[in-house]
């Protein structure tokens, strides 16, 4: 079956760096879109960036300080965070489709706080 598993989450200083990844297991990987999400306490979920081959998109809160990049060879997707913020402090999943479904990892918490 579909499985992602986040990992690299914890706690960084506010302008500090992190990356998280997402192990993907269960369906072929190349070629489908990998997203990650964010959650925080008690707010909706947050679309965070997608990447679809060498393409990626970014949301407003992520551009110019995050980067989503993909290796189709260990079947990872990678976010890496740069300049992070208190507001960056959330639960962030990765997600994918396959067959029509939706798929989420269980997430990694991150804390920016000094």
């Amino acid at each position: 079956q579909v499985l992602l598993v986040e990992s690299g989450g914890g706690l960084v200083q506010p302008g500090g760096s992190l990356r998280l990844s997402c192990a993907a297991s269960g369906f072929p990987f190349s070629g489908y879109a990998m997203s990650w999400y964010r959650q925080a306490s008690g707010k909706e979920r947050e679309w965070i960036a997608t990447i679809f081959g060498s393409s990626t998109t970014y949301s407003d809160s992520a551009k110019g300080r995050f980067t989503i990049s993909r290796d189709d060879a260990t079947k990872t997707v990678y976010l890496e965070m740069n300049s992070v913020k208190p507001d960056d402090t959330a639960v962030y999943c990765c997600e994918t489709r396959h067959q029509g479904r939706e798929y989420w990892g269980q997430g990694t918490q991150v804390t920016v706080s000094s």
